[in-house]
């Protein structure tokens, strides 16, 4: 088990990732290898053997290079990720509910937050899902008439406008128009 740790990476492939992630994540923020390590607050002959794979950092030091470029200790020593990645439409993840065309927005998992797409077919309604307490829910309208009912209220949005509203509390949508009618729900689920 000489040279492994816990997690199962060979000590040598957790530097090889440090080095190429430190490199990409400095280089992506415009900065040289001393800017970056009087940010971090350590010495720059530190930083460049950090990003050559010969360091044997302690963890105080991953900490600071971490706290530097304003990323979590795991996105330093995981494998480096790829500098964009592509979602082709005929891949989204949709659904149909009620009279309504749901699309994810966002295709990766986000912890607390999800962003979709509806389309209400006219005179198409849906009813809406208690999230967990403390949601807030932020509604879109980007063409045609939606109407929003929540806690005995209802608003009509109209293109361009945004409605914030509890999305633990039990609520719809509807199209009253006559053309297709396409918003954007975004969530941000509460801690509850």
């Amino acid at each position: 088990m000489d040279g492994i740790i816990a997690v199962g990476y060979p000590i040598v492939m957790i530097a090889r990732n440090i080095a190429a992630n430190l490199k990409l994540l400095r280089e992506g923020r415009g900065l040289s290898q001393h800017q970056a390590a009087k940010l971090a607050e350590i010495p720059r002959p530190t930083w460049a053997s950090l990003e050559s794979g010969s360091a044997n950092p302690t963890v105080s030091v991953l900490a600071k290079v971490a706290g530097a470029l304003q990323v979590p200790l795991e996105e330093l020593i995981g494998p480096p990720r790829a500098e964009g990645r592509f979602f082709p439409a005929a891949e989204a993840e949709t659904k149909r509910r009620g009279g309504a065309v749901i699309r994810r927005v966002i295709p990766e998992s986000i912890q607390s937050l999800e962003l979709d797409r509806m389309e209400l077919a006219p005179g198409g309604r849906m009813g809406g899902v208690p999230h967990r307490p403390g949601t807030r829910e932020y509604l879109f309208c980007e063409s045609g008439t939606i109407e929003l009912s929540a806690s005995g209220e209802s608003w009509t949005l109209k293109p361009g406008d945004v409605l914030v509203f509890r999305g633990d509390q039990r609520h719809g949508y509807a199209n009253p128009g006559r053309t297709p009618a396409v918003g954007f729900s975004l969530i941000l689920f509460g801690s509850g």
